[in-house]
């Protein structure tokens, strides 16, 4: 019996540090252009471990706050409470999620989505691509 509490007592510590290691959670998304903190974006998993980005929070002013530049079914939509990322799931035997999509709703463009927890999952590398272009972000932990 104290062996099963201890076991249960010790799993339940270590919870919390396997939980940071992954996407899930609530993230302050970084300018890759200028540095400054710009949304935060909610990121959150399906049953079958697929992952969706939300923009919760604007944290700089946007002249458009609408997208007006997407192509897709986002046109025209506001950029608060918008789905950025798409599909994203966790690579075989690796802490990446990859395969989705994620979008810019400042230039409409959606590019090849890569996330990397860093740090011990306190910060979050993106990595945004069409062909051989990319875009890097570091996205910091909200707790």
């Amino acid at each position: 019996m104290y062996r099963s509490l201890i076991a249960i007592v010790l799993g339940a510590l270590t919870f919390p540090v396997l939980a940071q290691m992954t996407p899930v959670g609530v993230w302050r998304s970084i300018d890759d252009k200028t540095g400054q903190p710009k949304a935060e974006i909610r990121i959150s998993a399906d049953a079958g471990g697929v992952l969706t980005g939300v923009v919760e929070k604007a944290l700089k002013p946007s002249a458009e706050p609408n997208c007006d530049l997407c192509a897709d079914d986002r046109k025209g939509k506001p950029k608060l409470g918008m789905e950025i990322i798409r599909g994203a799931k966790k690579a075989e035997g690796k802490e990446v999620w990859e395969g989705g999509k994620i979008l810019d709703p400042d230039n409409g463009k959606e590019y090849t989505l890569r996330l990397t927890p860093i740090e011990d999952g306190k910060k979050l590398e993106v990595r945004g691509y069409i062909a051989f272009f990319f875009r890097n972000q570091t996205w910091i932990r909200i707790p």
